[in-house]
Protein backbone atom coordinates (compact mmCIF):
# COMPACT_ATOMS: atom_id res chain seq x y z
CA UNK A 1 0.00 0.00 0.00
CA UNK A 2 2.45 2.42 0.53
CA UNK A 3 4.53 1.59 -2.22
CA UNK A 4 1.42 2.27 -4.71
CA UNK A 5 0.63 5.55 -2.52
CA UNK A 6 3.96 6.44 -3.44
CA UNK A 7 3.43 6.06 -7.07
CA UNK A 8 0.32 7.52 -7.11
CA UNK A 9 2.11 10.69 -5.87
CA UNK A 10 4.52 10.93 -8.43
CA UNK A 11 2.21 10.57 -11.50
CA UNK A 12 1.97 14.15 -12.97
CA UNK A 13 -1.13 15.13 -14.25
CA UNK A 14 -0.92 15.45 -18.58
CA UNK A 15 -1.37 19.15 -18.35
CA UNK A 16 1.19 19.95 -15.79
CA UNK A 17 3.96 22.54 -16.90
CA UNK A 18 7.60 23.25 -15.55
CA UNK A 19 8.14 26.27 -13.75
CA UNK A 20 10.73 27.19 -16.47
CA UNK A 21 7.92 27.33 -18.76
CA UNK A 22 5.44 29.65 -16.62
CA UNK A 23 7.84 31.64 -14.80
CA UNK A 24 10.86 33.88 -15.40
CA UNK A 25 14.09 34.78 -13.02
CA UNK A 26 13.93 38.52 -12.13
CA UNK A 27 17.21 39.96 -13.33
CA UNK A 28 17.78 37.52 -15.88
CA UNK A 29 17.16 39.04 -19.35
CA UNK A 30 17.89 39.90 -22.56
CA UNK A 31 19.42 43.32 -23.35
CA UNK A 32 19.14 44.97 -27.03
CA UNK A 33 21.89 46.35 -29.45
CA UNK A 34 21.41 48.38 -32.26
CA UNK A 35 24.26 50.12 -34.28
CA UNK A 36 24.92 51.67 -37.55
CA UNK A 37 26.74 50.26 -40.32
CA UNK A 38 27.65 49.47 -44.27
CA UNK A 39 27.00 46.70 -46.33
CA UNK A 40 29.43 46.81 -49.67
CA UNK A 41 30.35 44.23 -52.20
CA UNK A 42 26.42 44.34 -53.64
CA UNK A 43 26.24 43.95 -57.40
CA UNK A 44 24.84 46.84 -58.32
CA UNK A 45 22.02 46.49 -55.90
CA UNK A 46 22.87 48.86 -53.30
CA UNK A 47 21.99 52.96 -52.14
CA UNK A 48 21.18 55.23 -54.50
CA UNK A 49 23.86 57.78 -52.96
CA UNK A 50 22.01 60.58 -54.75
CA UNK A 51 19.14 59.92 -52.30
CA UNK A 52 20.45 58.81 -49.36
CA UNK A 53 23.26 61.57 -47.97
CA UNK A 54 23.57 59.46 -45.05
CA UNK A 55 25.77 56.70 -47.06
CA UNK A 56 27.89 59.01 -48.73
CA UNK A 57 28.68 60.20 -44.99
CA UNK A 58 29.08 57.32 -43.52
CA UNK A 59 31.72 56.07 -46.50
CA UNK A 60 33.91 59.26 -45.74
CA UNK A 61 33.64 58.86 -42.09
CA UNK A 62 34.86 55.11 -42.87
CA UNK A 63 37.63 56.33 -45.46
CA UNK A 64 38.84 58.91 -43.32
CA UNK A 65 39.28 56.31 -40.29
CA UNK A 66 41.00 54.14 -42.55
CA UNK A 67 43.54 57.08 -43.64
CA UNK A 68 42.43 58.04 -46.54
CA UNK A 69 41.09 61.84 -47.17
CA UNK A 70 38.28 62.95 -50.12
CA UNK A 71 39.11 65.76 -51.77
CA UNK A 72 36.13 68.95 -50.28
CA UNK A 73 33.06 68.33 -52.65
CA UNK A 74 33.79 65.16 -53.82
CA UNK A 75 30.85 63.81 -55.25
CA UNK A 76 30.40 59.87 -54.47
CA UNK A 77 28.43 58.12 -57.24
CA UNK A 78 27.98 54.41 -55.77
CA UNK A 79 25.88 51.29 -56.57
CA UNK A 80 27.41 48.92 -53.99
CA UNK A 81 26.77 50.09 -50.49
CA UNK A 82 24.09 50.28 -48.35
CA UNK A 83 23.62 52.16 -45.40
CA UNK A 84 21.73 49.38 -42.73
CA UNK A 85 20.65 49.12 -39.39
CA UNK A 86 22.46 46.09 -37.07
CA UNK A 87 20.28 44.47 -34.25
CA UNK A 88 20.83 41.69 -31.84
CA UNK A 89 19.77 40.21 -28.77
CA UNK A 90 22.83 40.22 -25.66
CA UNK A 91 21.79 37.22 -23.81
CA UNK A 92 22.34 37.05 -20.17
CA UNK A 93 25.34 35.71 -18.43
CA UNK A 94 26.85 36.71 -21.86
CA UNK A 95 30.87 36.76 -21.97
CA UNK A 96 33.40 38.59 -23.58
CA UNK A 97 34.16 36.60 -26.37
CA UNK A 98 31.05 34.87 -27.08
CA UNK A 99 29.31 35.24 -30.70
CA UNK A 100 25.60 36.36 -31.07
CA UNK A 101 23.26 36.40 -33.65
CA UNK A 102 22.75 39.59 -35.64
CA UNK A 103 20.17 40.82 -38.12
CA UNK A 104 21.17 43.35 -40.72
CA UNK A 105 18.52 45.04 -42.53
CA UNK A 106 18.47 48.15 -44.93
CA UNK A 107 17.61 51.93 -44.41
CA UNK A 108 18.17 53.37 -47.73
CA UNK A 109 17.18 52.57 -51.31
CA UNK A 110 18.94 49.26 -51.78
CA UNK A 111 17.47 46.48 -54.13
CA UNK A 112 19.09 43.78 -52.55
CA UNK A 113 21.30 43.39 -49.50
CA UNK A 114 22.27 39.58 -51.11
CA UNK A 115 26.19 38.97 -51.46
CA UNK A 116 27.12 42.22 -49.75
CA UNK A 117 29.57 42.03 -46.41
CA UNK A 118 29.07 44.01 -43.44
CA UNK A 119 32.18 46.24 -42.16
CA UNK A 120 33.43 46.50 -38.69
CA UNK A 121 30.11 47.89 -36.53
CA UNK A 122 29.73 48.66 -33.27
CA UNK A 123 26.67 47.87 -31.10
CA UNK A 124 25.53 49.92 -28.48
CA UNK A 125 23.08 49.85 -25.48
CA UNK A 126 20.76 51.46 -23.80
CA UNK A 127 23.19 53.63 -22.36
CA UNK A 128 24.95 54.34 -24.82
CA UNK A 129 28.32 51.92 -24.43
CA UNK A 130 29.65 49.30 -27.17
CA UNK A 131 28.46 45.66 -25.81
CA UNK A 132 29.71 43.81 -29.13
CA UNK A 133 31.18 44.61 -32.35
CA UNK A 134 29.38 42.92 -36.01
CA UNK A 135 31.04 42.00 -39.02
CA UNK A 136 30.66 39.26 -41.43
CA UNK A 137 28.64 38.22 -44.62
CA UNK A 138 25.20 38.78 -44.79
CA UNK A 139 23.23 35.85 -45.97
CA UNK A 140 19.81 36.66 -47.62
CA UNK A 141 17.04 33.70 -48.11
CA UNK A 142 15.67 34.82 -51.14
CA UNK A 143 16.37 35.94 -54.64
CA UNK A 144 15.21 38.52 -57.05
CA UNK A 145 15.65 39.53 -60.84
CA UNK A 146 14.21 42.24 -63.32
CA UNK A 147 14.39 43.68 -66.51
CA UNK A 148 12.46 45.10 -69.32
CA UNK A 149 10.00 46.56 -66.84
CA UNK A 150 9.21 43.13 -65.53
CA UNK A 151 10.55 42.06 -62.07
CA UNK A 152 10.31 38.78 -59.71
CA UNK A 153 11.29 38.46 -56.18
CA UNK A 154 11.38 35.35 -53.72
CA UNK A 155 11.24 36.35 -49.78
CA UNK A 156 12.58 39.53 -48.96
CA UNK A 157 15.89 41.09 -49.95
CA UNK A 158 16.49 44.28 -47.84
CA UNK A 159 16.93 42.26 -44.69
CA UNK A 160 19.97 39.52 -43.78
CA UNK A 161 21.19 37.46 -40.79
CA UNK A 162 24.70 36.75 -39.68
CA UNK A 163 24.63 33.64 -37.32
CA UNK A 164 27.67 34.22 -34.83
CA UNK A 165 27.88 37.77 -36.86
CA UNK A 166 28.57 40.27 -33.64
CA UNK A 167 31.38 39.50 -30.48
CA UNK A 168 30.90 40.28 -27.10
CA UNK A 169 33.46 42.72 -25.85
CA UNK A 170 31.98 43.64 -22.77
CA UNK A 171 29.89 42.01 -20.04
CA UNK A 172 26.83 43.00 -18.81
CA UNK A 173 26.76 42.52 -15.06
CA UNK A 174 23.57 39.76 -13.95
CA UNK A 175 22.66 39.57 -10.68
CA UNK A 176 20.62 36.18 -9.86
CA UNK A 177 18.81 37.14 -7.03
CA UNK A 178 19.53 39.66 -4.13
CA UNK A 179 20.92 38.05 -1.08
CA UNK A 180 19.98 35.01 0.16
CA UNK A 181 16.29 35.67 -2.19
CA UNK A 182 16.08 34.88 -5.94
CA UNK A 183 12.53 35.80 -7.08
CA UNK A 184 10.79 34.14 -10.06
CA UNK A 185 8.47 36.34 -12.27
CA UNK A 186 4.77 34.22 -13.50
CA UNK A 187 4.44 35.54 -17.77
CA UNK A 188 0.79 36.06 -16.74
CA UNK A 189 -0.29 37.39 -13.95
CA UNK A 190 -2.28 34.73 -11.66
CA UNK A 191 -2.82 34.10 -7.81
CA UNK A 192 -4.12 31.24 -8.14
CA UNK A 193 -0.93 29.86 -10.18
CA UNK A 194 1.29 31.66 -7.83
CA UNK A 195 0.22 30.00 -5.14
CA UNK A 196 0.75 26.33 -6.75
CA UNK A 197 4.12 27.50 -7.81
CA UNK A 198 4.69 28.09 -3.93
CA UNK A 199 3.16 24.82 -3.20
CA UNK A 200 5.53 22.93 -5.35
CA UNK A 201 8.54 24.58 -4.39
CA UNK A 202 7.55 23.98 -0.85
CA UNK A 203 7.31 20.49 -1.71
CA UNK A 204 10.83 20.28 -2.79
CA UNK A 205 11.86 22.47 -0.47
CA UNK A 206 9.93 23.26 2.49
CA UNK A 207 9.46 26.75 3.48
CA UNK A 208 11.96 28.15 1.05
CA UNK A 209 9.16 29.99 -1.01
CA UNK A 210 6.78 32.71 -0.54
CA UNK A 211 4.47 34.75 -2.76
CA UNK A 212 5.01 38.34 -2.97
CA UNK A 213 1.82 39.00 -5.07
CA UNK A 214 -0.09 38.20 -8.48
CA UNK A 215 2.84 38.08 -10.27
CA UNK A 216 6.34 37.07 -8.51
CA UNK A 217 7.25 34.11 -5.82
CA UNK A 218 10.18 35.06 -3.39
CA UNK A 219 12.39 31.82 -2.97
CA UNK A 220 14.89 31.38 -0.25
CA UNK A 221 18.34 30.13 -2.43
CA UNK A 222 21.91 29.11 -0.83
CA UNK A 223 24.23 31.68 -0.89
CA UNK A 224 27.31 29.78 -2.54
CA UNK A 225 26.80 30.37 -6.10
CA UNK A 226 27.51 26.82 -7.24
CA UNK A 227 24.77 25.36 -5.04
CA UNK A 228 22.54 28.14 -5.94
CA UNK A 229 22.59 27.38 -9.78
CA UNK A 230 22.00 23.34 -8.81
CA UNK A 231 19.03 24.68 -6.56
CA UNK A 232 17.60 27.02 -9.64
CA UNK A 233 18.21 24.25 -11.69
CA UNK A 234 16.27 21.65 -9.67
CA UNK A 235 13.21 24.32 -9.17
CA UNK A 236 12.66 25.53 -12.62
CA UNK A 237 12.61 21.86 -13.50
CA UNK A 238 9.30 21.32 -11.56
CA UNK A 239 5.44 20.40 -12.41
CA UNK A 240 2.79 23.02 -11.80
CA UNK A 241 -0.91 22.77 -13.11
CA UNK A 242 -1.39 26.26 -13.88
CA UNK A 243 -5.07 26.89 -12.98
CA UNK A 244 -7.84 27.71 -15.61
CA UNK A 245 -7.50 31.14 -17.05
CA UNK A 246 -10.28 33.63 -17.34
CA UNK A 247 -12.65 33.15 -20.58
CA UNK A 248 -11.03 35.57 -22.84
CA UNK A 249 -11.92 36.04 -27.23
CA UNK A 250 -9.74 37.71 -29.17
CA UNK A 251 -10.06 39.24 -32.47
CA UNK A 252 -7.78 40.40 -34.96
CA UNK A 253 -10.03 42.93 -37.39
CA UNK A 254 -7.47 43.47 -39.52
CA UNK A 255 -7.21 40.04 -40.78
CA UNK A 256 -10.58 38.57 -39.64
CA UNK A 257 -9.25 35.97 -36.75
CA UNK A 258 -11.12 34.91 -34.05
CA UNK A 259 -9.62 33.04 -31.07
CA UNK A 260 -11.11 31.93 -28.06
CA UNK A 261 -9.89 30.11 -25.14
CA UNK A 262 -11.38 27.21 -22.92
CA UNK A 263 -12.85 29.44 -20.48
CA UNK A 264 -15.54 30.86 -22.96
CA UNK A 265 -19.46 30.50 -22.56
CA UNK A 266 -22.55 31.41 -24.20
CA UNK A 267 -26.39 32.04 -22.74
CA UNK A 268 -29.57 31.34 -25.03
CA UNK A 269 -29.53 34.24 -27.25
CA UNK A 270 -31.47 34.70 -30.33
CA UNK A 271 -28.96 35.93 -33.61
CA UNK A 272 -30.40 37.71 -36.94
CA UNK A 273 -27.14 39.32 -39.17
CA UNK A 274 -27.98 39.98 -42.54
CA UNK A 275 -24.99 41.29 -45.08
CA UNK A 276 -25.88 44.35 -46.85
CA UNK A 277 -23.79 45.29 -49.52
CA UNK A 278 -23.93 49.11 -51.60
CA UNK A 279 -22.80 48.67 -55.85
CA UNK A 280 -21.18 51.68 -57.68
CA UNK A 281 -21.23 51.37 -61.29
CA UNK A 282 -19.88 54.01 -63.59
CA UNK A 283 -20.48 54.15 -67.26
CA UNK A 284 -18.70 56.51 -68.97
CA UNK A 285 -19.98 58.11 -72.47
CA UNK A 286 -19.88 60.90 -75.26
CA UNK A 287 -22.55 63.58 -75.36
CA UNK A 288 -22.51 64.46 -79.17
CA UNK A 289 -24.05 67.77 -80.30
CA UNK A 290 -26.61 68.47 -83.29
CA UNK A 291 -24.16 69.63 -85.93
CA UNK A 292 -25.98 72.93 -86.20
CA UNK A 293 -26.06 73.69 -82.50
CA UNK A 294 -22.28 74.80 -82.51
CA UNK A 295 -21.84 72.64 -78.95
CA UNK A 296 -18.94 70.67 -78.07
CA UNK A 297 -18.29 67.04 -77.53
CA UNK A 298 -18.30 66.45 -73.74
CA UNK A 299 -17.64 63.44 -71.62
CA UNK A 300 -20.43 62.05 -69.72
CA UNK A 301 -20.85 59.56 -66.57
CA UNK A 302 -23.48 57.69 -65.86
CA UNK A 303 -23.89 56.44 -62.23
CA UNK A 304 -25.85 53.67 -61.39
CA UNK A 305 -26.00 52.46 -57.37
CA UNK A 306 -27.79 49.26 -56.25
CA UNK A 307 -28.01 48.59 -52.64
CA UNK A 308 -28.94 45.01 -51.44
CA UNK A 309 -29.87 43.54 -48.20
CA UNK A 310 -29.63 40.04 -47.85
CA UNK A 311 -32.20 38.73 -45.62
CA UNK A 312 -30.81 37.50 -42.22
CA UNK A 313 -33.03 34.63 -40.06
CA UNK A 314 -33.33 34.86 -36.27
CA UNK A 315 -31.14 31.58 -35.20
CA UNK A 316 -31.71 30.48 -31.71
CA UNK A 317 -28.35 30.20 -30.71
CA UNK A 318 -28.41 27.46 -27.54
CA UNK A 319 -25.73 27.67 -24.42
CA UNK A 320 -22.52 26.42 -23.76
CA UNK A 321 -20.79 25.31 -21.35
CA UNK A 322 -17.45 24.51 -23.43
CA UNK A 323 -15.26 25.44 -26.14
CA UNK A 324 -17.00 22.59 -28.40
CA UNK A 325 -20.49 23.88 -27.59
CA UNK A 326 -19.84 27.18 -28.26
CA UNK A 327 -17.88 26.90 -31.68
CA UNK A 328 -20.76 24.60 -32.60
CA UNK A 329 -23.66 27.61 -31.67
CA UNK A 330 -21.10 29.66 -33.55
CA UNK A 331 -21.11 27.92 -36.50
CA UNK A 332 -25.07 27.23 -36.74
CA UNK A 333 -25.20 31.12 -37.36
CA UNK A 334 -23.39 30.81 -41.04
CA UNK A 335 -21.57 33.49 -40.72
CA UNK A 336 -18.27 34.20 -42.17
CA UNK A 337 -15.40 35.53 -39.95
CA UNK A 338 -15.78 39.21 -40.57
CA UNK A 339 -19.61 38.82 -39.57
CA UNK A 340 -18.55 36.89 -36.29
CA UNK A 341 -16.49 39.55 -35.10
CA UNK A 342 -19.20 42.02 -35.05
CA UNK A 343 -22.21 38.99 -33.48
CA UNK A 344 -19.47 38.58 -30.76
CA UNK A 345 -19.21 42.23 -29.84
CA UNK A 346 -23.05 42.21 -29.84
CA UNK A 347 -23.51 39.29 -27.91
CA UNK A 348 -20.91 40.26 -25.32
CA UNK A 349 -22.85 43.54 -25.18
CA UNK A 350 -26.18 41.71 -24.48
CA UNK A 351 -24.47 39.77 -21.86
CA UNK A 352 -24.30 36.16 -23.57
CA UNK A 353 -21.10 35.86 -23.97
CA UNK A 354 -19.29 35.29 -20.65
CA UNK A 355 -16.24 35.99 -21.87
CA UNK A 356 -13.98 39.12 -22.04
CA UNK A 357 -13.29 40.83 -26.23
CA UNK A 358 -9.94 41.91 -26.68
CA UNK A 359 -9.62 43.75 -30.09
CA UNK A 360 -5.49 43.64 -31.06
Amino acid sequence: MIAFLLALSCVQPAWAERIKDLASIAGVRNNQLVGYGLVVGLDGSGDQTTQTPFTVQGIINMLSNMGVSLPPGTSLQLKNVAAVMVTANLPPFARAGQQVDITVSSMGNAKSLRGGTLVMTPLKGADGQIYAIAQGNVVVSGAGASGGGSKATVNHLSVGRIVGGATVEREVPTQLGEGEYVYFELKETDFGTAQRLVDAINGSAPGAAAAVDGRQVRVRAPLNPNERVAFIGRVENLQVTPVQQSAKVIINSRTGSVVMNQAVTLDSCAVAHGNLSVSVTAENAVSQPNPLAAGQTARVTNAQIDIQQEAGALVNVQPGANLADVVKALNAIGANPADLIAILQAMRTAGALRAELEVI
